[in-house]
């Protein structure tokens, strides 16, 4: 299926954050509306323990009195923003009507571009994931059954971390910290970014810059084409990697890497489910599975929840 153009010209990584800028305060505040009550709240854990925001996260219990006894799945989440802006908080409804379906679920901020690089965001990735391991046992989880996430930006992040966890040469690039026995057994995928080679065709959404500003001294030196490498979760799949779910759609900026994803996906023998909508969908627009109003977002929840109990289940058949 052709790409769909969306844009007459590339868009700068300082429009791109001033857009975003302007969308966050609403997207809280409606993306929260009506909050689900049967979930245990726990907000602003600092996983690191140097007192910043970028270093939180929060934790989301179903409620013991609709999910009694017994160690859950644990979903951890990273979310979007193109790598300069976006927080946890607009993601805490989502997050709540995962945790509510039989889940212990992990919203993570993390440190963005312009001041920090991809480096620091996989640092902070993977010192979260650690956290989680860590004290997966006081929220009633199991560090043995985890499954990662994202949306757009958050979901190449945890692509990535989910990737250097059986690429040493990955880890090393980006100096990353062993992790004892990390548990992942899953990950999901919301119109993530997840195919760098899209940003180097012509009529892409956004700009080179988006690229350079992942990279020390924004490239400066470097080959972008050969810097991408370390940047793309397609370019580190193998057998090894965990099963994906991923959810997209055509009118997606990332439509086209998704599916090149996938496809990859397919050639390792890796299992992949998806669910892809049209280009004819009022309501699948990038990243659209964050406002719980829309029946999509629901149809996307049924299918997470459902793939969440699947890989864990196996997991612990497998333990």
């Amino acid at each position: 299926m052709p790409f769909p153009t969306l844009a007459p010209s590339r868009v700068p990584v300082w429009v791109w954050r001033a857009l975003m800028s302007r969308l966050a305060p609403g997207e809280a505040k409606r993306f929260n509306a009506e909050p689900v009550d049967d979930v245990e709240y726990t907000l602003d854990i600092d996983y690191v323990g140097d007192g910043i925001r970028a270093h939180r996260l929060d934790v989301l219990v179903p409620s013991p009195q609709s999910h009694p006894g017994g160690a859950l799945p644990i979903y951890v989440y990273f979310h979007g923003g193109g790598w300069t802006s976006g927080d946890k908080a607009p993601l805490t409804k989502y997050c709540a009507s995962q945790a509510a379906s039989g889940m212990v679920v992990v919203n993570v901020n993390y440190r963005m571009a312009t001041r920090f690089q991809m480096g620091h965001m996989l640092a902070d990735a993977n010192a979260a994931l650690r956290w989680v391991v860590e004290h997966a046992a006081e929220f009633g989880g199991d560090a043995s059954r985890i499954v990662l996430g994202g949306d757009s930006a958050g979901g190449q992040i945890s692509a990535l971390l989910a990737a250097s966890l059986s690429h040493p040469e990955l880890r090393q690039h980006y100096r990353l910290a062993p992790i004892p026995a990390p548990g992942v057994c899953g990950v999901v995928q919301h119109c993530s970014a997840v195919d760098f080679s899209v940003v180097f065709e012509r009529g892409f959404v956004l700009g080179l810059g988006f690229v350079k500003i992942l990279l020390p001294n924004r490239g400066v030196g470097t080959v972008l084409t050969t810097a991408a490498r370390f940047l793309s979760p397609i370019e580190w799949l193998d057998p090894s990697f965990p099963p994906v779910l991923v959810t997209t759609s055509e009118q997606d900026y990332f439509y086209r890497a998704n599916l090149n994803f996938i496809r990859a996906l397919q050639r390792h023998g890796v299992r992949v489910e998806t669910l892809i909508y049209g280009r004819s969908v009022r309501n699948a627009r990038h990243t659209w599975q964050q406002d719980s109003r829309y029946p999509e977002s629901q149809a996307v929840y049924r299918k997470l929840q459902a793939f969440v109990r699947s890989v864990t289940r196996v997991r612990q058949l497998q333990g």
